[in-house]
């Protein structure tokens, strides 16, 4: 709590005790007693602010930034906010890029890519505030000028906005110059691309070994996030006994209920899965070992791979396999639950995945009925019977019930198959080893 003291000739003073535990005074001069209690507030939910790391009130925020220069530098002092001169935007984006404790690695690098376009742009020293919405404008055309895609431009002034939103909240400018600015990436339809079975089949062929090619299946036939899905998943996620999968999702498990999907395990995903598995060692963790390393460029390595099919690497290696496998499942299955197999929501599935393919077209002009479930399974184990790299095909198990071979076409929504239920303990590996 704060306090106001007056002196013999009085002046004002507001006392209070900071987050180091040491009391220290504000001296407002001959002020009203009204306008001190009202100073008092404020610098009580600053104190606060500062004491847990919080941002203040918005009505705080926006009484900080309206303040004048003489009584914004008195609370500088005290520790209450940031001096304005010393809010040189190098400072401010180096600070809060390393005191974002909260972010991941990848969203870090971002940021810090932002940042770097930002200093080839403006002077380190440029105090925030001297920012306007024109020299926005400018640093936007300046990003065009130096060859930048669309949505690359659109991403920095976004990451630009974030970084001035955040001084905002601190009081060290009283507006946005990135707002107005466009920021929302847009559909690129020239970098859809479908990847058919039979491309899939070359590739899955010319893989280096069996992790490779489990990457690449759990990317086109599981539609699983790669690095990032693929990498987290574990030996304990496989359920063999209910051909199930559980998905570990770093990207979204800061959403509630986000952390984790369940996916069937496809056709197309056991016998990579049981080749890998026969090959780990006894407590191995991680499905993926040998490429488990954050320094694994996956992507460079897949370009590779398809250029050895005999391919022309497609435009997002990765993100289009998953395209191609929501945009296969939406021909078989509800799109709610394609969704929940994929792990994204149906408005983005439609601007961002699905795909319009030649099938659709020869389908419409023949008048034919979308491939059932049955032709997919027995194209997919063609597929993986003729893939190996001159390897041994480990053979797929024989299922023990209809369950494990009917491509879960069988399962009604009502029986709670589609649900993101959590697995039980046992029944986590196959009967034997």
């Amino acid at each position: 709590m704060a306090s106001i003291s007056n002196d013999p000739n009085g002046r004002r003073r507001i006392l209070f005790v900071g987050a180091d535990g040491k009391r220290k005074p504000i001296r407002l001069g001959k002020v009203s007693q009204r306008h001190a209690e009202s100073v008092k507030v404020k610098v009580e939910d600053l104190v606060s602010a500062s004491i847990t790391g919080h941002a203040p009130a918005d009505e705080t925020t926006r009484w900080l930034v309206g303040l004048d220069d003489v009584l914004h530098t008195k609370l500088a002092r005290v520790g209450l906010t940031k001096p304005r001169g010393a809010a040189a935007l190098g400072t401010f984006t180096r600070e809060y890029i390393d005191n974002r404790s909260d972010i991941k690695e990848r969203t870090r690098i971002n940021l810090d890519r932002a940042r770097t376009y930002l200093l080839g742009f403006f002077d380190a020293n440029r105090p925030l505030r001297d920012i306007s919405a024109g020299d926005a404008e400018d640093f936007r055309l300046h990003l065009i000028r130096e060859g930048k895609a669309e949505n690359t431009v659109r991403r920095a002034m976004g990451r630009a906005r974030q970084f001035l939103t955040a001084a905002m909240k601190r009081g060290l400018v009283q507006s946005n110059p990135f707002d107005g600015i466009a920021t929302t990436v847009k559909v690129d339809v020239e970098r859809f691309h479908f990847v058919s079975r039979e491309d899939a089949a070359k590739v899955i062929h010319a893989c280096p070994d069996a992790e490779w090619r489990l990457i690449f299946a759990l990317a086109r036939y599981g539609g699983l996030r790669c690095p990032s899905e693929v990498l987290a998943l574990t030996w304990g996620d496989i359920d063999w006994e209910r051909s199930r999968i559980r998905v570990p999702s770093p990207k979204t498990e800061r959403h509630e209920g986000k952390a984790s999907r369940v996916i069937p395990l496809f056709p197309e995903l056991r016998p990579c899965l049981l080749e890998v598995f026969e090959a780990a060692e006894d407590g191995t963790e991680y499905v993926i070992t040998r490429y488990h390393s954050t320094n694994a460029n996956l992507r460079t390595q897949l370009h590779r791979i398809i250029r050895k099919a005999g391919l022309e690497p497609w435009p997002k290696v990765f993100q289009n396999l998953r395209s191609t496998r929501e945009t296969e499942l939406a021909e078989q299955f509800p799109i709610h639950v394609v969704c929940k197999w994929i792990g994204n929501s149906q408005p983005v599935a439609a601007k961002h995945y699905l795909q319009l393919t030649d099938e659709h077209f020869e389908r419409a002009i023949s008048g034919g009925a979308p491939a059932g479930a049955e032709a997919a399974q027995n194209a997919a184990q063609k597929a993986h019977e003729t893939a190996g790299n001159d390897e041994k095909a480990v053979p797929v198990a024989e299922p023990e019930s209809a369950e494990t071979s009917s491509g879960f076409e069988s399962y009604p929504e009502s029986s709670g198959y589609f649900t993101d239920e959590k697995m039980p303990c046992t029944g986590l590996e196959p009967v034997t080893r």
